[in-house]
């Protein structure tokens, strides 16, 4: 692995042990047993570190929230949908955990941010059409992708919301499947007969996820 991409790699898993604004260059260098002067000729500060991890994170949220074509719909389908919500949410948990920080330091982090977010908006306004015209969701067409958003407004902020409602330190993978629950629980607020069986397989399945 070059050395660029295992200073991306350590910074991401310490700014999700650690927290990011207690991670300096200088602890990343430690981690990796490189002197400053070598970090600095990969990247100039902990920003450009940071956007370069935010490149996988648009990477991410662009395979894992595609429209489904020529398929039909399964548990095994909107599973692949709530799997990819929580890897997003888990590999990237120290974004969620301090958002509106780390967006108010970077100008440009901030226009990519949005960008990202308004093509996941459209992305999974998208699926959830599909969903409806397939019978899965009784919705009415205009409240579409209202309903993305809200759900898109869960996801984002369910790490932040729980840091502050608790003395908890850090977030756990049990944590966040309870957030993936009341999203499955919106969900099942739009079910019809031919989706109501799905949505209680998946609540089966990731009920015991969110169990400490």
């Amino acid at each position: 692995m070059k050395t660029r991409d295992k200073i991306v790699q350590a910074s991401l898993a310490l700014f999700n042990e650690h927290g990011e604004r207690n991670i300096t260059t200088n602890h990343i260098a430690a981690h990796l047993g490189i002197s400053p002067g070598n970090l600095y000729y990969h990247f100039r500060n902990k920003e450009d570190i940071i956007r370069s991890i935010f490149s996988q994170y648009e990477e991410h949220l662009a395979s894992g929230f595609q429209p489904y074509r020529d398929q039909p719909v399964t548990v095994e389908l909107l599973m692949g949908y709530f799997d990819a919500m929580f890897y997003v949410m888990w590999q990237f948990r120290f974004m969620y955990a301090n958002l509106a920080d780390i967006l108010s330091r970077d100008e440009e982090l901030k226009r990519r941010y949005l960008t990202a977010q308004q093509q996941v908006l459209s992305r999974c306004s998208h699926v959830l059409s599909q969903l409806r015209q397939d019978g899965y969701l009784a919705i009415d067409a205009d409240k579409v992708t209202e309903l993305a958003d809200t759900i898109k407004m869960i996801v984002s902020f369910w790490i932040s919301y729980q840091l502050t409602q608790s003395d908890m330190e850090s977030i756990a993978k049990h944590t966040l499947y309870e957030g993936l629950l009341r999203v499955l629980m919106i969900f099942r607020g739009y079910a019809t007969p031919l989706s109501e069986e799905a949505f209680v397989r998946l609540e089966q399945h990731y009920r015991p996820l969110a169990c400490v």
